[in-house]
């Protein structure tokens, strides 16, 4: 079973260095944590995943055609567009499909945003 995501989750992308943690933006709480939704995608949810090594990112293919095609990570400026994806329809939070320990996100540069370590643990979906 998936277990429900909470503020303070650990998420990691697959271009980036390092783990984020996720701030969500509602209230409701579990655990004694805010759960959170699909719509919890944006920059002031996931600020950085340290340095990322997308060639797709503008800066990291600057600064690696500079380096005479050596790949050189750039910081991380997640650029995620879309909500998460694979949300349950049928657990709402504010009227928003929750996340789960299985959602994905995508960042724009082709980095793919998933789950580490879900902050909540007994409340199961």
């Amino acid at each position: 079973m998936a277990a429900l995501v909470c503020g303070g989750t650990l998420c990691r992308c697959s271009f980036g260095s390092t783990n984020c943690a996720l701030r969500v933006s509602g209230t409701v709480k579990g655990e004694g944590a805010a759960l959170a939704t699909i719509k919890d995608h944006t920059k002031a949810n996931l600020s950085s995943f340290g340095m990322c090594a997308s060639l797709t990112n503008p800066a990291v293919a600057s600064a690696t055609a500079a380096a005479l095609g050596v790949l050189t990570p750039q910081p991380c400026v997640p650029v995620i567009a879309a909500p998460w994806s694979g949300g349950r329809s049928d657990i709402k939070v504010g009227g928003v499909p929750a996340i789960t320990n299985v959602s994905t996100a995508a960042c724009a540069y082709a980095g793919t945003i998933k789950i580490v370590r879900p902050s909540q643990s007994s409340v199961k979906a």
